[in-house]
């Protein structure tokens, strides 16, 4: 029996990069393969810390030295279930994502994080999960998660 998927949008406060990591733990280990994880935030907001934490429970038994991919685009984490990171920081439009190819990465296989989704936003999956993080005091955090249940 198929059931339905239902939209959801849960927030939450982490004070602590440690907790950012846990909530991301938390959440990817329920992660199906084919997931699209687009993070928005500004720099500093914990997007990185928020997909070490679903690189580790995605991977496991792996342990990966997860690090932002800003100057290479792309890191792939293999374990149980592959990672697919992106750090899109210095894209400059939709159409140079998918003149890299990049879009094939978005497959039924693998897990896909996107930091600095907005920088293609016009060709995120529909039903890509929306993670925002934002700054509030000190190293405390709000993250909003909004996806498909």
């Amino acid at each position: 029996m198929l059931v339905p998927k239902k939209a959801v949008m849960d927030e939450y406060v982490t004070k602590s990069p440690q907790e950012t990591f846990l909530l991301g733990k938390s959440i990817g280990a329920d992660l199906p393969k084919g997931a699209v994880l687009a993070f928005f935030g500004d720099l500093g907001a914990g997007k990185t810390q928020f997909i070490k934490g679903v690189v580790e429970a995605a991977t496991a038994p792996q342990n990966h030295n997860v690090t932002s991919p800003t100057f290479v685009y792309l890191n792939i984490y293999d374990g149980a279930t592959t990672v697919h990171h992106f750090d899109l920081y210095r894209l400059e439009d939709p159409e140079q994502f998918l003149t890299m190819g990049f879009d094939e990465y978005l497959d039924d296989e693998a897990i896909t994080c996107i930091e600095w989704a907005e920088n293609i936003e016009s060709i995120i999956p529909p039903d890509a999960w929306q993670i925002t993080l934002e700054h509030l005091e000190k190293e405390s955090r709000k993250v909003t998660v909004r996806g498909q249940r």
